[in-house]
C-alpha cells in the first residue's frame, strides 16, 4: 500500500496568531500592513521572527536584526513575542488536526505531519479533506495554513512549501520530475545556503541535477552522510515514519540581541 502523508504548516505563525488576537479585539489586521514579530522597537534590539507579506515587499527577512528591518521600513509595526499566545494557538490548531488523522506528529509549534496511509475508505479524496481542514482552521481559528500531500514526509513537506498562503498542494512520486526537479537545489529540504553554494559550484544547480548526479560525486562535494541524505531526498526517498509522540521541545529562544555591538580583540 502506498504511503500517504500530509504536512500542515501555519502561514507566518507568530505574526498570524498575533494578528488573529488583535482582530478578535476589534483592532487592525496587522497581516495587511508592514509588520513583524520580534525584539524591542525602542531599543532596536532582537531579530525578526516573522513578517507580513507587505513587510516582505520592503526586503525584510526572518532572522535579520530589528535595527536593520527598521532601516528598511521605518514605519514597520513591531510586536513583541508572546509565547503563551503561541502555545494556546498551537494547541487549538493541533486539536483540530488530531480529530481527523489517526497519527499526528507535532514537528514544531506551527507544523505537523499526518500519516493518512490506509484511510482511503474514510477519505477517498485526499485533496478534498485537505481543503476541508484548511477551511475549518481558517473559519474557526482565524488564521491560514498550507497543506502538502505526498507519499512520504519529505514530499509532503516540500509540497507545503509551494505557493503560499492558504493553499493545498500535492507532490506524489510521479509528480517529482515536473514539480520538484526544476526547483533550485537550495529549495530542497535540509539544503542550507552553504551547501547549496558548494553544489552550485560543482554544476549541480537544480534538484533534478542533484537527483541525477552520481552519488559518489555528491559525496565528494559535501560529505558521505550528508551527500547520501540529500541525494535520497532529491529522488523523493524518505523512509522516516510519522511519530505519534515526538520528543518535546526543550524551550524557546527569546531572540534578543545586545543594544551595542560587542567587539573582541
Amino acid at each position: 500500500m502506498a504511503r500517504l502523508v500530509f504536512h500542515i504548516d501555519v502561514n507566518s505563525a507568530f505574526l498570524s496568531w498575533e494578528a488573529t488576537r488583535r482582530v478578535s479585539l476589534g483592532e487592525e489586521d496587522i497581516r495587511l500592513i508592514p509588520s513583524a514579530i520580534g525584539g524591542d522597537r525602542d531599543k532596536r534590539t532582537g531579530v525578526i521572527l516573522a513578517k507580513s507579506i507587505p513587510a516582505k515587499k520592503f526586503g525584510i527577512k526572518t532572522g535579520e536584526p530589528v535595527a536593520m528591518a527598521l532601516r528598511k521600513c521605518p514605519d514597520l509595526f513591531l510586536a513583541r513575542p508572546d509565547f503563551k499566545l503561541y502555545e494556546q494557538s498551537s494547541k487549538a490548531f493541533m486539536d483540530i488536526c488530531r480529530e481527523r488523522a489517526p497519527v499526528v506528529e507535532k514537528v514544531s509549534i506551527d507544523e505537523c505531519c499526518w500519516d493518512m496511509t490506509g484511510t482511503h475508505r474514510i477519505y477517498p479524496d485526499p485533496v478534498a479533506i485537505a481543503h476541508t481542514i484548511r477551511n475549518r482552521i481558517r473559519s474557526e481559528l482565524g488564521f491560514t495554513v498550507n497543506v502538502g500531500i505526498g507519499n512520504c514526509k519529505l514530499l509532503a513537506k516540500m509540497a507545503s512549501d509551494f505557493e503560499k498562503p492558504d493553499k493545498v498542494h500535492t507532490l506524489y512520486r510521479h509528480e517529482i520530475p515536473t514539480k520538484m526537479w526544476p526547483l533550485p537545489v537550495g529549495d530542497l529540504f535540509s539544503v542550507g545556503h552553504s551547501t547549496a553554494e558548494k553544489l552550485e559550484r560543482a554544476g549541480i544547480k537544480t534538484i533534478g541535477d542533484l537527483a541525477k548526479a552520481d552519488l559518489s560525486r555528491v559525496q565528494r562535494v559535501i560529505g558521505v552522510k550528508a551527500g547520501k541524505q540529500i541525494h535520497d531526498y532529491a529522488n523523493g526517498i524518505d523512509p522516516s515514519e510519522v511519530l505519534a509522540a515526538p520528543e518535546e521541545a526543550k524551550g524557546y529562544s527569546i531572540s534578543t540581541t545586545l543594544e551595542e555591538d560587542v567587539i573582541t580583540a
